[in-house]
């Protein structure tokens, strides 16, 4: 099964960083604004399931598998792929933070779309912090 890793150091508080991750309804507002055009929590469903339209306009339905506040680690899968599973984890990165998001995925052909996005998106979650930092975000 194929696994997409990447991650990046954010110059923002792992706390602060933490503290959008964890809140899974905001991603457009908290984490990802630019990457996410919008997300809604679905009230009908078991599962927390958020449903994420993306800029470019494709929207997924992500079950929330787990979120542990002592790792700092967020799980979740997106409804009607074959396979996925998508972990993000925040770690202290001395005058920063370090953001790894891995996924595993089937079929495998969709890692093709899948890391690029994923590249994009950490790079819009860097921005908007080191921005919000230095007071341009």
């Amino acid at each position: 099964m194929p696994t997409i890793h990447l991650e990046i150091i954010i110059e923002a508080a792992p706390a602060q960083v933490w503290d959008a991750v964890r809140d899974v309804g905001a991603l457009h507002t908290r984490l990802v604004p630019g990457f996410v055009a919008g997300t809604e929590m679905l009230a009908d469903r078991a599962t927390p399931t958020r449903r994420v339209t993306f800029a470019n306009g494709v929207t997924a339905d992500e079950k929330i598998v787990s979120l542990d506040d002592e790792r700092r680690r967020l799980v979740w899968s997106i409804v009607g792929v074959e396979h996925h599973n998508g972990a993000m984890q925040v770690f202290d990165a001395g005058d920063g933070t370090r953001v790894t998001w891995t996924a595993d995925l089937l079929p495998a052909d969709l890692v093709e779309r899948f890391a690029p996005m994923m590249a994009a998106g950490l790079a819009k979650m860097k921005g908007h912090f080191e921005g919000a930092a230095s007071g341009a975000g």
